[in-house]
């Protein structure tokens, strides 16, 4: 059964860029992964499958009830934890009737069953025990989250809609959705670049300008296809671009064949002797000779053209946006950060780190590791020298450069170029031209404003703002780099940092990216705020 088909279904942003057209797409009882790279269109999809937005063209249909995770619950000081569940009139009926103030209004419309529903739903999504009266504004980032999750488990509709719903979640609670979602037995369309959540779904979505492409099984079938379908179309590129040199060959040996025939005939013809009528008749022959060799030559290089052509769209939708990071210089077994007894509390005296002790030396790769709240930031900030340790020692003996998940060193009314200089004031305009087209910004790229810029672009941008200093950081600290990257960025920046020479500290929960950047070991952080 289809609970939403979308059939041509065509949309565009508010100022008319087209997103996709001609999209088809059945939901039934499935979870569904959908990915594309940012500004395609994927949450647009998701109001269009809500219903909270219509097509420019095509036509939606619903079978079934559909309900969205929301990405900013309402935790105002007013709303509880009953009203992000999306039942506050409900509990509330049922709370006037426990306190005998029900009227005959509240008992018919009663949902006994509501109570337990609650429960379980709160204890499915990891909030056991949690009070419907609880403030909303007491709840965490995570527990919000958390809590939307549940309103839709309460709701029970046929079809769950997740826009990222692991960002900014701990590797526990993300561990949680996807528990969620394995027990699920209606339908479900989840946007995310969470590869551990997507391995877990039936099949995979690709959205692109040209529509929606589905591909059977979970992630892992998904990126072997794909890399299968990328290495068929180069091959498609490299042959039709020799079929086009081989066509302008044949081309102009015709021509340069057909120039010396009618040298030939030019001479024949001035020798004399030979009737006007004929020559008239011989010329007449070459001319069409000619008219027809050069139709078929000009068919025949339109059709080679248009192979490479559809070859290159091919190769540019599979492939994945590359650069290269510089040179550090950090020479084997340099000291880079030395943590010795390092414990830090705010003034109120909440203990955040205590006797924590390790050391990073040349080009190692570590990552710090804990559930949210766990002091993950405050070691970082303590890394950096942006907090003084309440007792023991931090020694940083490198240049260091941190980047955090919104790059925020970047200002956002300047332009790439203007950022690049800002912070590199020594770099003159060409140097600044040139380490900007090595991070793929050339040209009038360079002259984007910063706050028009993608996750993966700002993120690239600011690696090419600090790496390419006159000192390059040797140390490069990471503070969740992937949480808005699409999955194309994700993986160009695997692909650099594999690449860098200098040391890593890395914040991230995303297990995929500490594996393919090569992590070596892993710093604890569980002592709870």
């Amino acid at each position: 059964m289809s609970f939403v088909t979308l059939d041509a279904v065509s949309a565009a942003t508010p100022d008319g860029r087209l997103l996709f057209e001609n999209l088809s797409l059945s939901i039934g009882t499935e979870r569904i992964g959908l990915v594309g790279r940012n500004g395609v269109g994927k949450s647009c999809l998701l109001a269009l499958v809500a219903g909270t937005r219509a097509p420019l063209t095509g036509t939606v249909t619903r079978a079934g009830a559909v309900a969205i995770l929301e990405q900013t619950p309402d935790v105002s000081h007013r709303a509880r934890l009953a009203d992000l569940l999306g039942v506050g009139a409900d509990w509330d009926r049922l709370s006037r009737i426990g306190r005998g103030e029900g009227d005959e209004t509240d008992l018919a419309e009663a949902d006994w069953e509501l109570p337990a529903r609650l429960d379980q739903a709160l204890a499915d999504v990891g909030l056991t025990g949690f009070d419907p009266e609880r403030p909303a504004a007491a709840l965490s980032g995570g527990q919000a989250t958390r809590a939307g999750l549940a309103r839709l488990l309460v709701a029970q509709p046929d079809v769950l809609l997740l826009d990222e719903p692991t960002n900014n979640l701990d590797a526990e609670a993300r561990a949680l959705v996807a528990k969620v979602l394995a027990r699920w037995r209606g339908g479900a369309v989840v946007v995310s670049h969470d590869r551990a959540l997507l391995r877990g779904m039936d099949r995979i979505v690709e959205l692109s300008s040209l529509g929606a492409r589905s591909y059977g099984g979970g992630w892992d079938l998904y990126a072997e296809r794909r890399a299968a379908e990328a290495d068929a179309a180069q091959r498609d590129l490299d042959h039709a671009e020799k079929e086009v040199r081989r066509v302008a060959r044949e081309a102009q040996v015709a021509r340069e064949r057909k120039e010396r025939r009618d040298a030939a005939g030019r001479k024949f013809a001035d020798r004399g002797g030979t009737p006007k009528i004929v020559l008239g008749m011989m010329a007449e022959r070459a001319e069409m000779s000619g008219a027809r060799e050069g139709k078929l030559a000009e068919k025949l290089a339109a059709e080679a053209a248009q192979a490479k052509a559809s070859a290159e769209v091919r190769v540019e939708r599979a492939r994945t946006l590359g650069f290269d990071l510089p040179s550090s210089g950090l020479s084997e077994g340099r000291g880079v950060l030395a943590f010795d007894a390092v414990t830090f509390a705010w003034p109120d005296g909440t203990p955040v780190i205590d006797g924590l002790s390790f050391r990073i030396a040349g080009p190692e790769r570590v990552a710090i590791s804990g559930p949210n709240g766990t002091g993950k930031t405050t070691l970082i900030r303590l890394a950096t020298g942006a907090l003084a340790p309440t007792a023991g020692e931090v020694k940083l003996s490198v240049p260091v450069a941190l980047l955090d998940q919104r790059a925020a060193l970047l200002n956002d009314d300047e332009t790439i170029l203007e950022n690049f200089r800002r912070l590199n004031p020594t770099a003159s305009q060409n140097d600044a031209h040139a380490f900007l087209a090595r991070f793929l910004f050339r040209n009038a790229a360079a002259h984007q404003v910063a706050g028009t810029l993608s996750g993966g672009e700002r993120l690239r941008a600011a690696l090419a703002c600090v790496l390419c200093a006159v000192t390059p950081p040797q140390l490069l600290i990471l503070d969740e780099p992937t949480n808005h990257l699409d999955l194309a960025s994700i993986e160009a920046v695997e692909t650099a940092l594999s690449g860098y020479d200098g040391a890593l500290l890395v914040v991230s929960h995303d297990a995929d990216f500490i594996e393919a950047i090569g992590v070596e070991r892993t710093i604890k952080v569980d002592r709870e705020p």
